[in-house]
């Protein structure tokens, strides 16, 4: 029997950006987001790994995980976009972000370099069969599961990864599966 990673990806909790409607920045968890967090229990689901960003850190640590930084688990860079309500975004340019995942009208990653980068991240996991936990951002579980189902970039935009939900892929024989 071939030995099996397992990873569990943890999308962090509500932010007030995320109740605004405004795409993120560097912000802290609501109040809300804190008390998502206690439905959660993954102590003890592997080596814990984390986000740089404050939200997927306090997320962490309210799960009562003590996790290493990992900078290839960053949520998607929006660049001028920060912080800004959706609205507040040229239609145009917010058009063509959500129809051609190789533009970055805001200056920062497109949704195919965040796909890239986030495989890459997973291909180097796949020498390590153990268990891990990583807390992140829904971009980067959207990403992850693009490329554990070889799914096209243009599929980005067709799924919902909730705040403080989770996915748990196994990579085995060669290839990726989900269990949702």
């Amino acid at each position: 029997m071939s030995e099996v990673l397992r990873l569990t990806l943890v999308a962090h909790a509500m932010t007030p950006a995320m109740a605004a409607g405004c795409f993120p920045d560097d912000e802290p968890l609501n109040d809300f987001g804190r008390r998502q967090t206690g439905r959660l229990d993954l102590r003890g689901d592997g080596r814990p790994l984390c986000a740089p960003e404050l939200r997927a850190r306090q997320t962490a640590e309210l799960l009562g995980l003590r996790p290493a930084i990992e900078p290839r688990l960053a949520d998607l860079d929006c660049r001028r976009w920060r912080g800004k309500p959706t609205q507040g975004v040229p239609p145009e340019a917010l058009r063509t972000w959500l129809t051609d995942p190789r533009q970055a009208p805001h200056g920062g990653e497109s949704i195919a370099d965040l796909v890239a980068r986030v495989a890459d991240w997973l291909e180097l996991l796949t020498g390590d069969p153990s268990r891990t936990v990583a807390v992140t951002h829904p971009a980067v579980i959207r990403a992850a599961v693009l490329h554990a189902l070889r799914m096209p970039a243009e599929s980005f935009w067709r799924m919902d990864v909730a705040p403080a939900s989770h996915v748990t892929m196994h990579h085995r024989r060669g290839g990726w599966t989900l269990r949702l």
